[in-house]
């Protein structure tokens, strides 16, 4: 069954904000590595279209090479959420002694974007 792009939105909109943390869960501390290269998310056409801005908000593990091993959404529009993740996988943080996790925010803003 072929949707419209409407008809997605809505369901989306239905849906309302995202916060998956689970119950009994404590939000992760900041990362402690610092950022040394950052992929812009990819805008999606339909948020884009819907007008829709906001915040998403991931954990990220980091490997102690500096690579993004996993990211999982804990929170924001799940129109953003899938571009957000896209993202952060190919950001580059500086390498440390082991494995590290913390929460990064990505930010869509329609007057940011390509």
């Amino acid at each position: 069954m072929r949707r419209t792009a409407r008809q997605i939105a809505a369901i989306f909109l239905s849906l309302g904000p995202c916060a998956v943390i689970a119950a009994g869960q404590a939000p992760s501390r900041a990362p402690e590595r610092k950022v040394i290269e950052k992929v812009a998310p990819v805008y999606p056409e339909l948020a884009k279209r819907m007008r829709i801005t906001g915040v998403v908000k991931l954990e990220v593990v980091v490997r102690s090479n500096g690579t993004v091993k996993t990211t999982k959404p804990l929170g924001g529009n799940p129109v953003l959420i899938q571009s957000a993740m896209d993202a952060v996988r190919n950001w580059k943080f500086e390498a440390g002694p082991e494995e590290t996790t913390g929460v990064v925010e990505v930010t869509f803003d329609p007057s940011q974007s390509q």
